[in-house]
């Protein structure tokens, strides 16, 4: 049966989009190559770590949407939306061997007129260079003629509440205008603002500088957070004074590391680009390197307040709280916490943790045991170390309970807890 629009990619994504979709009544297939998510789907469960809910899959099921391994669907809509993974690969560049494999896909059976749309976060010129000629040489068919191809990055928060898909200004950016259009009047059925960019160039790179904001100014407080500790000074005071200043000045809070699915990106040494390469961004390189020993700070700061009592890390009872990258959410993509408990293990510590989302946690493949009251848990331990401030912990009363507790978030309370 046809239906409006295909999904390719039933990921963190892409399942956000379907819902979108399934909401404002459009009919929808969801194509991915693995089984296994769509086995998930068809079953009413989500397949992806802190994204839907059963309840919410359910909810889409019933709506007509339509999870699928068979490729012969896409052939049979008017829109494509390609949410494929984009990881970083082992050298820190993009993989994009889902995204070829989808593009390959859908290309086989690319008819004219159809609207595809990438909204995978990639290196600029990925969308001209990487995914259209997969597509024009698997379907015979000219991007610009014969089918609209634009890029739409995605500008996901999971769990924000305030920030819905509906509310978050999509960015467009089409190989020709008509491409603009064609996919500003799909994503115009989704969200209240469309944002029309001038080509895909800048659609990709306005995610590249959006993502990068993020971590150079997580870098830059993370750098303040250790500066203010050998100072002696109260970062998160500082912090509270300065985001009063009205103008010139927006927060952001240090933490054990950065995690979450979108990456740094440097258009500076990446490929798809048709002219020569330009200078890397060094500020972002630089990020990335404060950011990565963000873990072995926390970990040399468990190591101080523990010797500071008498007590070494190897024999240690350590609890980590908050295994997730973001509050509230099951998602542990990217987060520090699994780097943080391996070198805790590796120096002979004894790991525990306790995460209201998150059941079942491994580290190593070897699974680390989850408290089940975390008061007591708390006490027991010779060090509770907050990662992650779930809005379901009670940190005044943990603080109290807890023999030595290092915050990592700055959500305790005044001289509540040693801070980061």
């Amino acid at each position: 049966m046809p239906a409006d629009l295909a999904v390719i990619g039933l990921g963190h994504l892409g399942l956000p989009l379907v819902q979108a979709a399934v909401a404002a009544g459009i009919d929808t297939v969801g194509y991915d190559t693995d089984p296994r998510p769509c086995a998930e789907l068809r079953a009413g469960r989500t397949p992806v770590e802190g994204s839907l809910t059963a309840s919410e899959i359910r909810r889409m099921l019933s709506g007509g949407f339509r999870p699928t391994t068979s490729a012969a669907e896409l052939g049979r809509v008017r829109t494509a939306v390609i949410c494929s993974p984009t990881p970083l690969g082992p050298d820190r560049t993009v993989d994009l061997t889902a995204l070829g494999d989808a593009a390959r896909a859908l290309a086989a059976r690319l008819r004219p007129h159809t609207t595809v749309v990438l909204e995978s976060a990639v290196p600029p010129g990925t969308t001209e260079n990487f995914l259209r000629p997969l597509l024009e040489e698997g379907s015979g068919l000219t991007a610009g003629r014969d089918f609209h191809l634009a890029c739409s990055p995605s500008r996901l928060d999971p769990g924000n509440r305030t920030h819905t898909y509906a509310s978050t200004p999509k960015v467009i950016g089409g190989l020709t205008s008509a491409c603009t259009e064609s996919a500003a009047a799909f994503y115009g059925r989704l969200t209240d603002k469309v944002v029309r960019a001038r080509g895909p160039r800048e659609a990709e790179m306005t995610k590249v500088l959006e993502t990068n904001f993020r971590h150079v100014n997580i870098a830059l407080v993370n750098e303040m957070a250790v500066a203010c500790h050998d100072l002696g000074v109260d970062l998160w005071d500082v912090i509270r004074c300065a985001e009063t200043k009205p103008f010139g000045f927006q927060p952001f809070r240090p933490g054990p590391g950065v995690g979450g699915h979108g990456v740094p990106v440097d258009p500076g040494c990446l490929p798809y680009s048709s002219r020569t390469p330009g200078h890397p961004l060094r500020m972002v390189s630089l990020a990335q390197e404060i950011n990565d020993r963000m873990p072995s700070y926390v970990i040399q700061r468990c190591a101080t307040l523990l010797n500071e009592h008498g007590k070494s890390v190897r024999g240690a009872r350590v609890l980590l709280l908050g295994v997730t990258y973001k509050p509230d959410s099951a998602d542990q993509e990217a987060a520090p916490a699994r780097e943080i408990a391996t070198r805790l293990m590796d120096m002979g510590a004894q790991i525990g943790y306790h995460d209201p989302h998150v059941l079942d946690w491994r580290v190593r493949e070897l699974p680390v045991p989850r408290a089940d009251s975390l008061y007591e848990a708390a006490a027991a331990a010779d060090l509770t170390v907050l990662l992650q401030q779930h809005r379901t912990y009670d940190l005044q009363g943990l603080a109290v309970k807890a023999q030595l507790l290092l915050d990592t978030r700055g959500a305790t309370p005044a001289g509540a807890a040693h801070r980061l």
